[in-house]
């Protein structure tokens, strides 16, 4: 059997956390996309709005998983490899989509049924959190020098390619069954299609080889990896930019992403099957737009890119909610999704990069799960829920774009603050305390 040019190798690496991760998310993203359904048969309530709330709430109850999952599938990713955790991870994504799929409903079984959601979310959760970034470590470090913003952007394009599944199959959905039948059975196939996650995704993680500077890094180490503390104390500032770098990113992703098609449906009165469809083409084009400005940031810094699509997003996203919620409509909402997507993914494309620049490999997967699962957690697991109270308590639909206007502001403290590797020189190796 012939031996795979060097190329042919990077590029099955790419090829296959990409595909892993798009499994994993399409999962999580269709949560999102079918909440008022899932949210009638598992928390019913006083009215729709009520259990709608409900539903919402144990979608953000997997984010306080997954800084727990993050910390542990990270040192575990930084000492026994990336392919290992990685493999580890879409086992427990597998589980979590099983128990959502056969949980009986509230009818059926009472209380048990909304606390098995529970359950299966705070499995996703932690599951999830070791996911991003195990995977962007991975990535990066799969990387030729000159192309690791590039490489790093194929994370986000792997979200990307999970919402537009996860869109393309509730859409089907919806537009196949009726509303009736939805709501006893039909909001369950897009599920049942994520439970290929565990079979395909396996098998393409089985064949991933762990990059070349991650395992010369291990050689220096072995032996005395640092403590969960040590890390923490020693790269807090790390840390603390990495979190305000990832707050904008992490909010707008759930709210103009995940949100939106219960938001236009349920605020705007627009029908969900088309609202998807908007989504669809929103989210190919954020597709395209992703690598674009990973490989700019290679050219040009890291900083310079995400300052540029980050100031983007705030200058538009206001007016945007305005236009549309003054005359809904369909053409209108794609017209915004369009301009925010894409705004979204020439911040996406350098973003992973830059995080996982922020840490020294040995410590790369801990440092990154640290500050975007606490980030995650704080400000994007709940996002769905805010912008749904926020609507009904101000009484106006451009809420929203409230939370994620106070969000940008501070990504772009932290952009303003974070270390670049193109552009910046580099800084002084960290002494870990406790190191002899």
């Amino acid at each position: 059997m012939s031996t795979p040019s060097p190329a042919a190798s990077k590029t099955r690496q790419v090829v296959a956390a990409v595909v892993g991760n798009a499994l994993e998310w399409y999962d999580f993203i269709v949560y999102g996309f079918l909440a008022s359904f899932i949210a009638r048969q598992f928390f019913p309530g006083e009215d729709e709005y009520t259990s709608l709330l409900m539903a919402l709430a144990t979608f953000g109850v997997g984010f306080f998983m997954r800084p727990v999952g993050g910390v542990l599938l990270g040192i575990y990713s930084d000492r026994k490899g990336r392919k290992a955790a990685m493999l580890v991870i879409i086992q427990l994504m597998t589980l979590a989509i099983a128990m959502i799929v056969f949980a009986p409903t509230y009818a059926a079984i009472g209380l048990g049924a909304p606390l098995l959601i529970v359950v299966a979310r705070m499995l996703q959760g932690f599951a999830t959190g070791g996911e991003y970034a195990s995977a962007t470590a991975y990535l990066v470090e799969s990387a030729p020098a000159d192309k690791k913003g590039l490489y790093g952007s194929w994370q986000l394009v792997g979200q990307c390619l999970a919402v537009f599944s996860g869109a393309a199959m509730v859409a089907a959905v919806t537009h196949a069954f009726s509303p009736q039948t939805l709501d006893l059975w039909g909001w369950r196939i897009p599920f049942v299609m994520g439970l290929l996650i565990g079979p395909v995704g396996l098998w393409i993680r089985k064949y991933m080889q762990e990059p070349q500077v991650y395992l010369d890094a291990r050689k220096q180490v072995r032996g005395h990896d640092p403590s969960l503390m040590q890390v923490v104390r020693a790269y807090r500032r790390s840390i603390l930019v990495s979190m305000a770098l990832g707050c904008g990113g992490t909010v707008s992703f759930y709210v103009v992403l995940v949100n939106m098609p219960t938001f236009a449906h349920t605020n705007l009165g627009l029908p969900l099957n088309q609202v998807l469809l908007v989504q669809m083409l929103a989210v190919a084009l954020m597709t395209l737009v992703i690598p674009l400005a990973g490989a700019l940031s290679d050219r040009v810094g890291r900083r310079p890119v995400l300052m540029a699509f980050t100031l983007a997003f705030f200058i538009m996203v206001y007016p945007l909610y305005v236009w549309v919620a003054v005359a809904p409509s369909i053409e209108r909402l794609l017209v915004m999704q369009a301009l925010l997507c894409t705004a979204i993914g020439g911040f996406f494309g350098p973003g992973p990069t830059a995080l996982a620049e922020q840490f020294p490999i040995e410590v790369r997967s801990t440092g990154v799960a640290v500050a975007y699962n606490i980030t995650a957690m704080l400000f994007g697991g709940f996002a769905p829920l805010i912008v749904t109270w926020l609507s009904r308590v101000m009484a106006t639909p451009v809420a929203p774009s409230f939370y994620v206007l106070l969000t940008s502001i501070v990504s772009l403290l932290g952009i303003y603050y974070m270390y670049d590797a193109v552009r910046d020189d580099k800084p002084d190796p960290v002494t870990l305390e406790g190191e002899s």
